[in-house]
């Protein structure tokens, strides 16, 4: 999934559930669970060498900063003070993405990070069809902003 798709998921079980031992746990399961619905994301292809590190690592700085600006105008903005708990959701949800950064864009992957990147390989399921894979995407992206 794209990073916009997790960090809206993450942000918005955030706003909706009261403390951080509710809200962590779930943002962190569902971004197993948004990983197992088939997928286009910015790192399809990196594996078989159709997509370049170069171009799959800007394409994920431009994700970031969309989601980053998405879960402000969705939450933040107008509020008087930081929503402190939404960005942690936010950020909690892209931890499994996170942890595949070193193997992904560095060829490196430590010891310790193998066994949560192995687990986190059995729910990830790309597919290459940019429609296919962006369009449960949008439906959640659109589910959120309505529910939100």
């Amino acid at each position: 999934m794209l990073s916009i798709s997790h960090t809206l998921t993450g942000a918005f079980i955030a706003s909706k559930l009261p403390h951080p031992a509710l809200y962590i746990p779930l943002t962190l399961a569902t971004h197993y669970l948004e990983d197992w619905i088939p997928h286009w994301d910015v790192g399809t292809g990196l594996s078989n060498g159709k997509r370049k590190i170069k171009t799959a690592f800007l394409l994920e700085i431009v994700d970031l900063a969309v989601s980053i600006t998405a879960i402000y105008f969705f939450w933040q903005a107008g509020a008087n003070e930081i929503q402190y708990h939404i960005w942690i959701g936010a950020f909690i949800s892209l931890i499994p993405d996170f942890l595949e950064a070193p193997r992904n864009f560095l060829k490196w992957e430590p010891f310790f990070l193998k066994p949560l990147n192995k687990f986190h390989g059995w729910f990830h399921h790309s597919v290459t069809n940019k429609v296919l894979g962006l369009t449960p995407q949008v439906i959640a992206v659109g589910l959120i902003w309505l529910l939100r």
